[in-house]
């Protein structure tokens, strides 16, 4: 996926816009996706027409570009690498070097006294390997010194805190065994926003009540036999809970993505996707055989440079213009904690006319006064975004996505997409779960009618009351005031590791992150609030984390603490009347 080539030359297309745009600013049509300008020449006239209309507002022109420029500057949390001590960059560089040094030394020495071992790197009664030994060595000589501290068998429910499986490893993390002992942790690694991964209580209820009337599944696909009355009163909820005329839903969240983007854009069409993006939205363009452009992660100029000069330029070699142009954006990146900046798209939406798909996986049930997402996050109007994306997985306590938008197009999926045609359809337990819950939300279940709201305003207070205190003891964090998700920079490499394993002798479960999920020199752990984290919980992770802090030497603000994050935070609380 290339980043694209480098406009020399820009032009306006507004006039065409406005043209196919009714009042409230959608776009007309019966088809879910509009077409380009039928030639690019009507762009270069487009441009010439803008010019002399902006004649004489050269005044307004230039403070709405200075706005525009300042809205579309880098974070401050997208810079704050700048801040860190050249020291810990250098070493953080000189540690991977060495490490990799290291491992190409024990292969080179170990294919000599032990070449048993490095059989499956050679070839084979004339067969190649399947991997060279220079494409697997971040796999065999990094990732397995520390494959302890991932994929870490657990028991029970991923709720506040979790049932941990004990093993370990005789032969440097090649092979495990379990020690037949079970750990109780506090669990700040799962994906539980709002506390509904749960064993008992009223949706747990609800799931049992729906498999003694239904059954479990449907064992057909949406097509065939598998459309049921649970499900479409599901997908009619989902709908008015996300604010859209119709949606469908996926039984697995990553083919939501991979599988629908297929359906909407093909050859000749453009995709625009922010290089963060997650890998199932890659895998979704990548299948579609559409053209790809990456623009710089969150940065609005860098967006509208790509968005003019595709415009502009039209499809490689035959200059045509693109079929359609789908901006794919996501509204809470997980790595980051950040938040998209979504009104800055739509503005950019109405001027170019371009599509909007936005993946709410992180962000729907999270962000918002009523959970509603990051359109409820920004009071951004739903209908200004052409796909709603989201996932079950990480509010709702089920599994499976949805995609949202209006009536023509969710037709359209359903007979083009083949997560609709030929993959199964959702089991009774997961729609049960997802109904339950998201009636909580809503305030629609008489009985637990406040519960959901609770939920909502304790996620609220729990994720800004733990990025407050983090900040104030001098360690670098980033993301977004509000972000259920609190990434901590631990940088070395030597760190990442270390910390994993010193949280867990202190029962705490944490996941820790490095290249090349991220940059390669910023490791980080990822800390995951949920509502179902009481004051007790936090303090306690909070004092572990401290003094996990002060013996790796991660507090890079001790003694200069970032008040200006703390200020952005606490404005954050302020503006949301939230009591921490």
């Amino acid at each position: 996926m290339g980043k694209g080539q480098r406009a020399t030359q820009v032009y306006r297309s507004t006039e065409f816009i406005e043209q196919r745009r009714d009042e409230d600013g959608l776009v007309l049509g019966g088809d879910p996706f509009k077409l380009a300008p039928s030639t690019s020449a009507s762009l270069l006239e487009t441009e010439t027409a803008a010019k002399r209309s902006m004649a004489g507002s050269k005044p307004q022109a230039k403070a709405t570009a200075t706005a525009k420029a300042a809205s579309s500057s880098p974070s401050h949390d997208a810079g704050e690498l700048e801040s860190v001590p050249t020291f810990i960059l250098v070493t953080t560089y000189l540690s991977f070097l060495m490490l990799i040094i290291f491992a190409h030394l024990r292969d080179f020495f170990g294919k000599l006294v032990y070449p048993e071992m490095y059989v499956q790197l050679r070839e084979q009664n004339g067969y190649a390997p399947m991997v060279s030994d220079f494409e697997s060595l971040w796999t065999r000589r990094l990732y397995g010194r520390i494959r302890d501290c991932f994929n870490r068998p657990i028991t029970g429910v991923a709720g506040g805190h979790v049932n941990l499986l004990e093993r370990v490893s005789h032969d440097f993390n090649r092979s495990f065994e379990f020690t037949g002992r079970v750990r109780n942790v506090l669990n700040l690694a799962s994906y539980n926003y709002l506390g509904f991964a749960q064993s008992e209580g009223p949706c747990a209820d609800k799931v049992e009540q729906a498999m003694r009337e239904n059954g479990i599944t449907q064992a057909s696909t949406r097509a065939e036999a598998g459309c049921s009355r649970l499900l479409v009163e599901t997908e009619d909820m989902v709908a008015r809970f996300v604010g859209s005329e119709a949606a469908l839903i996926v039984s697995m969240g990553y083919a939501t993505n991979a599988l629908n983007i297929p359906a909407l854009v093909s050859k000749g069409c453009l995709i625009i996707s922010d290089e963060l993006n997650h890998s199932s939205l890659v895998s979704g363009a990548r299948l579609s055989g559409a053209t790809i452009r990456v623009f710089r992660h969150n940065n609005m100029a860098s967006l509208e440079k790509e968005l003019r000069h595709s415009i502009a330029q039209g499809q490689p070699r035959t200059h045509r213009p693109w079929k359609k142009i789908l901006v794919v954006v996501e509204g809470l990146y997980s790595m980051e904690g950040e938040f998209c900046k979504l009104p800055e798209i739509v503005e950019l939406r109405r001027k170019y006319g371009f599509y909007l798909f936005v993946d709410e996986a992180h962000s729907i049930g999270a962000l918002g006064k009523r959970g509603r997402g990051v359109c409820d996050h920004f009071n951004v109007d739903p209908r200004e975004v052409d796909v709603l994306m989201g996932t079950f997985t990480k509010s709702f306590g089920a599994a499976g996505g949805y995609i949202a938008g209006s009536r023509s197009l969710i037709n359209h999926l359903r007979l083009k997409s083949h997560s609709a045609v030929y993959a199964e359809a959702m089991s009774v337990p997961v729609l049960a779960q997802v109904s339950s819950s998201m009636r909580m939300i809503m305030g629609e279940d008489r009985e637990h009618a406040l519960e959901g709201q609770q939920r909502l305003d304790q996620l609220a207070v729990n994720s800004r009351y733990f990025a407050r205190r983090l900040a104030e003891m001098g360690f670098m964090t980033m993301g977004d005031p509000g972000s259920p998700v609190i990434p901590l920079l631990l940088f070395s490499p030597a760190k990442i590791p270390a910390f994993s394993r010193e949280c867990l002798k202190r029962n705490i479960a944490v996941v820790v992150v490095s290249y090349p999920a991220t940059p390669i020199i910023t490791g980080r752990v990822r800390f995951c609030i949920s509502a179902s984290h009481t004051r007790e919980d936090l303090d306690y992770a909070l004092e572990q984390i401290s003094e996990i802090g002060d013996l790796l030497l991660l507090k890079f603000h001790k003694g200069n603490v970032d008040t200006e994050r703390i200020a952005r935070i606490d404005a954050d609380i302020d503006a949301n009347n939230i009591a921490v």
